[in-house]
This record gives C-alpha cells, sequence and structure tokens, in this order.
C-alpha cells in the first residue's frame, strides 16, 4: 500500500506504462520465447527467468534469451534468425495466457472520471501493443499511445514521454507516470515528471522502492485514490 494519507500535486495528463504494469504478460512472452529456442536447438529459459528480463523492449528480451543473461548480446546472426520465428509466434501468442492485473480496470477508470487524460507509454511494438489493448478491453481508456516503434528512443530515454507531454502540450511538472521498473523511474526523472511505480511489476527483480520513486502502490487504483481530493 502507499503511505496513508500520502498526495501527489495534482498532474493535468497521466502516463501509464504497459507490461507489468497494468499487464502481466510474461506467460506469453515465456511460451513465445521457448518456442523460438526450440526451433532453433536452444535451451529454453522458462518464465522465471524471462520475468526477471522483461523491461527494456522486444529486442532486448530476445537478446537475453538467446545469452541467458541480462546484459547479454547475442551473436548477429543468430539474432537474425531468431527475430522473424519469435515476432510471427508472439503475434499470434499476444494475448493467450496474458492476464490484466487486479484493480486496474477500475484504477483507469476512476482516473478518466477524475477528469485526467491518459496516454500509455509502452516499449512494446505498435502492432504487439494495439491488439493487446484492444483485446483485453483497455485500449479505450487511451487518448493516445507511445509505442516502441513510435520514435527511435525506448525508455528509459525520457523522450517517448516528453513526446506525449508535447502532444497535449503539457509541461512535464504537470505530468505523473505510473510503471513498474528502474525504467520507467529513470525516463520520468529525465522528463521532470512525477513518477509512482507498482510493486508488483517486472524489475529485473530487484525491489522497485530501490529506485527511489514518489510513491509505490500495490494497485493503480490507489493512484486514483492519491489524486483524488480529501
Amino acid at each position: 500500500m502507499a503511505p496513508l494519507g500520502i498526495r501527489l500535486p495534482k498532474p493535468r495528463l497521466v502516463l501509464v506504462d504497459l507490461d507489468g504494469t497494468m499487464v502481466d504478460s510474461a506467460p506469453d512472452l515465456a511460451y513465445c520465447l521457448d518456442a523460438t529456442l526450440g526451433e532453433l536447438d536452444l535451451p529454453t529459459r522458462g518464465q522465471e527467468a524471462v520475468r526477471s528480463w522483461v523491461g527494456n523492449g522486444m529486442e532486448r528480451l530476445l537478446h537475453r534469451a538467446l545469452t541467458g543473461a541480462l546484459e547479454g548480446v547475442a551473436d548477429p546472426v543468430l539474432y537474425a534468425k531468431a527475430w522473424p520465428i519469435f515476432a510471427a509466434l508472439y503475434a499470434v501468442h499476444t494475448n493467450r495466457r496474458t492476464i490484466v492485473y487486479e484493480g486496474v480496470r477500475e484504477g483507469l477508470d476512476a482516473l478518466i472520471q477524475l477528469g485526467f487524460p491518459l496516454v500509455c507509454v509502452t516499449n512494446k511494438h505498435t502492432r504487439f501493443a494495439v491488439p493487446l489493448l484492444e483485446d483485453l478491453g483497455l485500449a479505450s481508456c487511451f487518448r493516445l499511445l507511445v509505442a516502441g516503434d513510435t520514435l527511435p528512443y525506448q525508455k528509459p530515454d525520457p523522450r517517448p514521454l516528453l513526446y506525449a507531454m508535447q502532444h497535449f502540450q503539457t509541461p512535464p511538472e504537470h505530468c505523473l507516470m505510473v510503471g513498474d521498473s528502474i525504467n520507467d523511474v529513470v525516463a520520468a526523472r529525465a522528463a521532470g515528471c512525477a513518477i509512482v511505480c507498482v510493486g508488483y511489476g517486472y524489475n529485473h527483480g530487484e525491489d522497485i522502492r530501490t529506485a527511489a520513486p514518489d510513491a509505490v502502490v500495490d494497485s493503480i487504483m490507489e493512484v486514483a485514490h492519491m489524486l483524488t481530493p480529501e
């Protein structure tokens, strides 16, 4: 839970991460990665390892699966073989096993009712993010999607956040990011906006509190409570 009584400055725009914040996509990602590795006669990694690797886009995730290491970089020839297999599998299995975390729908609805425009800012490519949001009934909550291929940059680079802020002509000090990982914290700090993190997401196996976000919550619904006038 967030500390009792905590309040944040009321924002004009709320930016929300996707994987690990709104949805648990690790089961589908792990299935597709292991299927890709199996097709290449490489050892599979399993869902637990994949959970610790999610967070820097699908390209980095595949490098990690191919090498078995968080900072691993796969052989270029091997990567070139693996990517089309993985992408084709994930296009079919984007939401077969993915679930929406408890409190997400209610929290997004509450934020909308409070009058905040919502933007989804994710490192997931558009072709995967759009059907995932639509199929899980979340797409209508967002006024804008900034995906991993919208710009040449991904979080933790702040430019995806700044792009959303510019689109809505809202200065950083009037924006709030909601995420789950150090990548979200670094991006928000560099962009100059506040950052609240959920405590249940993907952060390479580390407690998100060590990244020092402005608050840590158990549910997006708590974010709405923190922004509700007393």
